[in-house]
C-alpha cells in the first residue's frame, strides 16, 4: 500500500525514528559477505539462513539457532569484527541524506539492530549525517521485533511513541515499529523479495519531502 490516504501521509509527527541497515543505507553486499562466511564455517544452509538475520542484532540471531558449542556473543563480536573491516559497497538510499539534512537536529533518530561502532562506520561510509540521538545493539536487553528500542527512541527525543513515524525496511523491526505503537513506512530499496505489509512504502527517498510546521511538527509529502 503507498497511497496518499495512509496515515503516514494524513497526518504530522513529533518525530521521525530510522532503522539503518535497508532502511538508510545499503550494506546488503557487505553484511551477506561476511555473515555467509559466518554461515558456510557453521555448516548451515546459506541459502535459507541470509533471509534470517536481516533487521535483527547479531547475537539474537545465533541464539536464535541453537547450535550446540557456540557462544553467541562472542560470535556476534567477532562477526562485528569483519563488519567493521568491511564496508565495500556501502552506499546511501537514493534521497536519504538530503532527506535527513532536512529534518530539524532534535526531531529524528537512527534506531538501529547494529552495535554503536559498526553503526557509526558505516554510516560514515555512506554520507549519512549523524544524529544527536542512536539507539543501538547495546542500548536494549531485547532486540527487534521487540518494541524496546522504538519506545527508548522517542523517550530519548522527549516525545510520545504514538507521535512517531518509523522507518523500516526488514519484517522484525516492522513489527518492533507496530509493537511500539508508531505509524511505519515501509522502504523497499534493498529488499530482494517483496515484503507483504498493510503500511505505505516508498522505494526510495527521492519519492517525498519533509514539511516542518509552525510547531515543529513534520508531514511527509509526496512531491
Amino acid at each position: 500500500m503507498s497511497s496518499a490516504k495512509s496515515p503516514v501521509f494524513s497526518k504530522p509527527f513529533s518525530a521521525l525514528l530510522f532503522d539503518m541497515d535497508g532502511t538508510i543505507l545499503n550494506s546488503l553486499a557487505a553484511a551477506e559477505r561476511v555473515w555467509g562466511d559466518w554461515a558456510r564455517s557453521k555448516g548451515l544452509d546459506v541459502e535459507a539462513f541470509m533471509p534470517t538475520m536481516h533487521g535483527s542484532r547479531g547475537v539474537d540471531t545465533i541464539s536464535r539457532l541453537g547450535l550446540p558449542g557456540v557462544d553467541p556473543v562472542a560470535e556476534a563480536a567477532e562477526i562485528e569484527r569483519a563488519e567493521i573491516d568491511d564496508v565495500e559497497g556501502v552506499v546511501a538510499i537514493s534521497g536519504a541524506v538530503a532527506f535527513l539534512k532536512s529534518l530539524p537536529p532534535q526531531s529524528w533518530a537512527i534506531v538501529t539492530s547494529a552495535p554503536i561502532l559498526l553503526a557509526k562506520r558505516r554510516m560514515e561510509a555512506a554520507g549519512i549525517p549523524f544524529p544527536e540521538i542512536m539507539v543501538t545493539a547495546e542500548d536494549v536487553s531485547i532486540g527487534k521485533p521487540d518494541p524496546q528500542c522504538y519506545l527508548l527512541g522517542a523517550k530519548k527525543l522527549g516525545v510520545d511513541i504514538a507521535d512517531c513515524l518509523v522507518f523500516e525496511d526488514a519484517p522484525a523491526g516492522i513489527q518492533a515499529g507496530e509493537a511500539a505503537g508508531a505509524e511505519v513506512l515501509v522502504i523497499t530499496a534493498t529488499q530482494m523479495h517483496s515484503v507483504e505489509t498493510r503500511h505505505a512504502t516508498i522505494a526510495s527517498y527521492d519519492e517525498i519531502t519533509a514539511k516542518i510546521g509552525n510547531d515543529g511538527k513534520i508531514s511527509i509529502v509526496r512531491p
